[in-house]
């Protein structure tokens, strides 16, 4: 039992639809520029420093 012609024919251009549709599908591209960030440590590196000379003289009370 073969098919009738008009199947064969609506499948072949389902296929074919599909692969043409298929090649003009969207394409998105991000381009993401670099970014400079400045930043400073002053504050934390103060921060850092006193607290590590508070724990000196806390365990050394004499040094001074």
């Amino acid at each position: 039992m073969t098919p009738p012609k008009t199947v064969i024919r609506t499948v072949l251009l389902a296929v074919g639809a599909a692969v043409v549709l298929s090649g003009c599908t969207p394409t998105i591209r991000l381009q993401v520029d670099p970014i400079q960030i400045y930043a400073r440590l002053d504050a934390d590196v103060r921060v850092r420093l006193d607290q590590e000379l508070r724990d000196l003289l806390a365990e050394n009370p004499n040094l001074f």
